[in-house]
Parts: C-alpha cells; sequence; structure tokens
C-alpha cells in the first residue's frame, strides 16, 4: 500500500487517466458513426471501445480517490494499460479492418498516450517511498 494523505505525482497521473478514460470513452461512443466514417474503422469497435472505458475510468478514480491507494490497484492500471495498447497496436495488423491514414493515426496516437500513462503510473509507484509489501 501505498500512504497518500498529501497530493503526490501518482495520485495526479490516475486522476489524468481517469479523465481521459472517461473523455475518451465519452468521444468513441458518442461520435462512433462520424469517427468511423473519418478513420474508416468499424462502428462497433469504435463504440464498444469506446464503452469499456466508463467502468475503467471509475476503477481508476476509485483508486486514486483512496486515501490509501493499494499499489496492486496501481499495477492493474498499468497492466490494463500495457493490454490496451499492445491490443491497440496489433488492431493495425488485423486483416479485417482498413483504417485510412488517420485511422492509423488515431489508433497509434491513442495508444502512445495510454503507454505514457502507464509509464508515468509506473514512475509514480517507484516514487512512492512509503510502499509495504
Amino acid at each position: 500500500m501505498i500512504d497518500m494523505q498529501l497530493p503526490s505525482f501518482l495520485r495526479r497521473v490516475l486522476w489524468l487517466d481517469a479523465a481521459t478514460c472517461l473523455a475518451t470513452g465519452a468521444l468513441m461512443t458518442i461520435a462512433a458513426a462520424p469517427l468511423a466514417t473519418l478513420l474508416h474503422l468499424p462502428q462497433g469497435l469504435l463504440f464498444f471501445a469506446g464503452a469499456s472505458l466508463f467502468p475503467v475510468a471509475a476503477f481508476i478514480a476509485l483508486v486514486a480517490s483512496r486515501h490509501v491507494i493499494p499499489s496492486a490497484s496501481v499495477w492493474l492500471v498499468i497492466i490494463g494499460n500495457a493490454l490496451w495498447t499492445l491490443t491497440s497496436l496489433a488492431l493495425l495488423t488485423d486483416q479485417r479492418i482498413a483504417p485510412n491514414a488517420m485511422g492509423i493515426a488515431f489508433i497509434l496516437v491513442q495508444a502512445a498516450a495510454v503507454a505514457v500513462l502507464a509509464e508515468l503510473e509506473y514512475a509514480g509507484l517507484r516514487r512512492s517511498a512509503k510502499i509495504v509489501v
């Protein structure tokens, strides 16, 4: 567990992660149809990927809001972000979809953003001086 009585780098990164999950989820669910046309990605893929982000955002916000943040919960967030990144990159090799250049850029940019969040969360976890194993 990490004692987080004062605002910290890790807590701020977790809140940022929760907010970006919420914003991206809203964008992908509300605008799935226009995004599908713009990016040449399946509307269902965009909608359901976006919808999956709402419970993720809620979990990350719950972790960030805890007085004492369990390190296992942070690891779960980091692993989830790593899996999202890898799955996004694997999507580019899926022959069933044919995104245009903007679609490829969309996938790469969001994958990179999630990877950066995972790295920042890992750095915040390592910086936390009060880890109890």
